[in-house]
């Protein structure tokens, strides 16, 4: 089938065409770029010279081509303006931004600041996790694939909810590719190296759709996110803490029962902990806990790469159910060592 990718020159976007490329059921389309238009592909992503020798797209050419689906790695509030459109001529949809992450639309107004016009396409949209939503996203035609601040926490926090947490602390470390491949002054090198350093610590935006997927296991659930900036170039680290009755034997039969016959789900042992750097460029989550029983604080952990199980692989993931192919197809890749 044919795939289309809007806003191929990012890192997303990079690591969308580094996975397809291998893809044995797709052709590439249009790859849109407003910086590198008409401009071959390895100027924005030289590790794939010789590899593909596409050139990049405009969207308006783009927005006139026949293909199948595409991907979105759009900044937030472009997505909307795009994806009817594409819906309209039969076109599946798989956005990487916000803009159908959320069911309600008076909810964009208090995160994001503006009004969403399309809050039809909000009841049609499905959250793109498939450890969760995978027979709706199998059947849908417009997926919104979460970041990696909420994938990592929601991996997490999932098996703590459903022991009965009512209120989750998730302490997040991230790379500095999450802001993009436009440096600005929290991801510049110089200012982002040797540091730690929390941001947006009250009121992050992805708690709204972290507490929104995280109330099938229960209505009453509250979250809040502390993201910290870190040195890595890739990677999301979530600590998910809460004060709940749970020994370490009740937290692996939990994580084993909704984790144990996912692809890309790796349970630690009990007394080994996910570290992000056996996750790195791969789909794969490690996924850990602990207990101390003096304080009754429980922690899951879950360690991800953002550009893959964080973005794009789980895009890719979600596109293999909606287009009917395997869902590990082009996935297995092993992480990078050392």
């Amino acid at each position: 089938m044919k795939v289309s990718i809007f806003g191929a020159s990012g890192y997303t976007g990079g690591e969308l065409l580094r996975i397809l490329i291998n893809h044995r059921d797709i052709e590439l389309s249009f790859l849109t770029s407003r910086e590198y238009a008409g401009k071959p592909i390895h100027l924005a992503h030289p590790h794939l010279k010789g590899l593909l020798n596409s050139k990049f797209s405009s969207t308006s050419e783009a927005m006139k081509g026949d293909y199948d689906l595409a991907f979105l790695s759009l900044p937030p509030g472009n997505s909307k303006d795009i994806t009817p459109k594409l819906l309209e001529v039969g076109i599946k949809v798989i956005d990487l931004s916000p803009d159908f992450r959320l069911k309600y639309p008076e909810l964009y107004e208090r995160w994001y600041g503006w009004k969403h016009p399309l809050p039809d396409l909000l009841d049609r949209s499905v959250y793109g996790i498939p450890e969760f939503n995978r027979d709706e996203i199998k059947r849908s035609s417009l997926v919104a694939v979460p970041g990696c601040n909420a994938t990592s926490t929601l991996l997490a926090s999932a098996p703590l909810t459903s022991l009965g947490a009512n209120l989750l602390i998730a302490d997040l470390k991230v790379g500095s590719s999450e802001a993009g491949s436009k440096p600005s002054k929290g991801s510049h090198h110089p200012e982002r190296s040797q540091t730690i350093r929390p941001y947006s610590p009250s009121g992050h935006r992805h708690q709204a759709e972290v507490e929104q997927e995280l109330k099938r296991f229960n209505p009453s659930i509250k979250v809040s996110i502390i993201p910290h900036s870190v040195g890595a170039v890739r990677g999301s680290f979530a600590s998910v803490h809460a004060i709940i009755d749970a020994d370490e034997g009740a937290l692996w039969r939990e994580f084993a029962k909704l984790y144990s016959n996912e692809p890309f789900i790796r349970i630690m042992p009990r007394g080994v902990f996910p570290d992000v750097k056996n996750v790195i460029g791969s789909n794969f989550a490690d996924l850990g806990f602990s207990s101390d029983e003096e304080s009754g604080r429980v922690t899951g952990f879950a360690a991800i790469d953002n550009l893959g199980k964080g973005a794009a692989g789980q895009a890719v993931q979600c596109m293999n159910l909606m287009l009917g192919f395997r869902e590990t197809e082009a996935l297995l890749i092993p992480p990078l060592r050392p």
